[in-house]
């Protein structure tokens, strides 16, 4: 095997050091994951549709835990005893991340979705949904040995050399354990938490009933009310419960990065024989955490190229192939010695279909080119709008139309009327957030975040300048084609680009630091307003 050890990186963007070849036409559990990524979106409306009655004890276990987590709060708040809005949405938080710990897993998942959705939820929820993320109890190992022996259908020592007892990582869903096969090669074993497939399905029901009830009780997210939150929450945890589907996306993914020269990035090899539903066998990589940047500079690695070919690997997928990572974060990712970022945890991965693939394509598209009535109907064929919207009506009310105006030179009072303008005007034309939009702004929020650590300095005018034109040179012709235009039609806006910033044209750079001075310059306003 060794003398073609090579061969799966003529397709996928592995390691070099192969610990088995992958062969796609070869792959036992692969054969059956279209048929099983369509029977969960399948199974989606079933859960999210909600019963006309309680659907039993779970969802009267889960209005016991929010109305323990609600009701304080909510006589505190008719009573103005916080001496703060911020306050009271601070406990309010805490009490709700409380709730989610006591209701499980598929509660603890949802907070830790919510806490990588910075922008996206109140701040104090996501703050407090962070805590969620590695505060999860592992499973005992004898548990573990059980739920791998029976999917595997061998004895743990058939096919490991060892498993450490002691788990690498421990999230709501499945927890990850370094091990060692007879033959030899360093793995990494993912494990499905006991009977969490039949919990979460039975939570899902319960959310549905309940979500309808808390619709403008709660501060959940400007564009994603309870209901919405829960269809988006089952269409992307579904998935999660059959590892052969994450096995699966991490080829689609490999491939797709390979296809596009992205050399910065790879992925780990899933085993072609060791994968069922709920344990996953994989390749086992090493480097530094994602927020190490001590560690990384120390070892002479460019921070800023870490950063720039995640934005672009991240923005070609999404616009070329209609495929990308849907849940980065630190804990997904970390940085080999030569630089490469190694991309895990495929449980949530975005899949456009052609229609949305041109559709972000055309928003992109019209962001670069100041179209403004462009991305308003690729909003409309994302989902984000009902499709018989008068766009027109929208840009009027929105003002989009007008010049931008620079958030800076507005009081705090004047920003806070305007965003509230803004959304109103957004919920009154049934705007909403669809799972593959909501997914690429949050990873984008956190490569916004991963600047912040990583390359604070970075020239953000700069560097949306030269993607544009990479991928104007990549891609410039496909793009066109896809669209059905020319490529001397597509004309790169700066100004407009400046003025989404609510910069003036006159402005020649701005470093990621000086973005976040007047980001805290907004925010300070905001609050003081309040």
């Amino acid at each position: 095997m060794r003398d073609v050890e090579h061969s799966d990186r003529t397709w996928g963007a592995f390691t070099e050091a192969a610990p088995w070849v992958l062969d796609r036409h070869h792959i036992g559990w692969l054969a059956s994951v279209d048929r099983l990524r369509q029977a969960a979106r399948d199974e989606v409306p079933a859960l999210t549709t909600p019963t006309r009655l309680p659907p039993g004890i779970r969802a009267a276990t889960v209005v016991a835990h929010l109305t323990t987590a609600i009701g304080p709060w909510l006589f505190r708040k008719r009573r103005d005893s916080y001496s703060t809005p911020e306050e009271g949405r601070a406990d309010l938080s805490r009490r709700m991340r409380l709730a989610a710990e006591a209701l499980g897993p598929s509660y603890i998942k949802l907070g830790q979705i919510i806490s990588s959705g910075e922008g996206l939820f109140p701040g104090e929820l996501v703050a407090e949904f962070k805590k969620c993320r590695d505060q999860v109890p592992a499973e005992p190992f004898d548990v573990v040995q059980l739920i791998i022996e029976q999917d595997l259908g061998c004895r743990l020592s058939d096919v490991f050399d060892h498993v450490d007892t002691e788990p690498l990582a421990a999230a709501s869903i499945a927890q990850v354990h370094a091990a060692r096969l007879r033959t030899g090669e360093d793995v990494v074993v993912k494990v499905q938490r006991p009977s969490v497939a039949r919990l979460v399905r039975k939570d899902l029901q319960a959310m549905a009933w309940i979500a309808p009830h808390l619709v403008g009780r709660i501060p959940v997210a400007a564009l994603a009310n309870p209901p919405a939150l829960v269809e988006l929450f089952a269409e992307t945890i579904v998935e999660e419960l059959d590892f052969r589907l994450e096995a699966a996306n991490m080829l689609d993914v490999a491939a797709v990065i390979h296809e596009l020269g992205q050399d910065g990035y790879v992925v780990p090899r899933p085993h072609p024989t060791l994968v069922t539903r709920r344990v996953l066998v994989m390749e086992r990589l090493a480097g530094f955490n994602f927020d190490d940047v001590v560690g990384m500079q120390g070892a002479g690695i460019d921070t800023e190229a870490v950063v720039r070919a995640g934005m672009i690997s991240f923005m070609e997928g999404a616009m070329i192939h209609g495929i990308f990572h849907g849940d980065l974060h630190g804990g997904n990712l970390f940085v080999l010695a030569d630089g490469r970022t190694a991309l895990l945890d495929f449980g949530i991965v975005a899949r456009l279909s052609r229609e949305r693939r041109l559709a972000f394509l055309r928003l992109m598209l019209g962001a670069t080119t100041n179209d403004i009535k462009g991305q308003m109907a690729a909003l409309r064929d994302l989902g984000a709008l009902p499709h018989d919207t008068d766009l027109d009506a929208v840009i009027r009310d929105l003002g989009l139309d007008r010049p931008p105006i620079d958030p800076t030179t507005l009081t705090g009072d004047e920003m806070i009327k305007e965003v509230q303008r803004v959304v109103k005007a957004l919920l009154g034309y049934g705007a909403r957030l669809p799972k593959e939009l909501m997914l690429y702004v949050k990873n984008m929020v956190f490569l916004d975040g991963a600047i912040a650590r990583l390359a604070p300095d970075l020239d953000i005018l700069a560097e949306v300048a030269t993607i544009s034109m990479l991928f104007a040179q990549r891609h410039g012709e496909r793009i066109a084609t896809d669209l059905g235009m020319a490529a001397t039609q597509v004309e790169f806006d700066f100004d407009g680009v400046k003025a989404g910033f609510g910069l003036d044209a006159g402005v020649d750079s701005l470093t990621y630091r000086e973005l976040q001075e007047r980001r805290q310059l907004i925010q300070k306003r905001m609050r003081s307003a309040r």
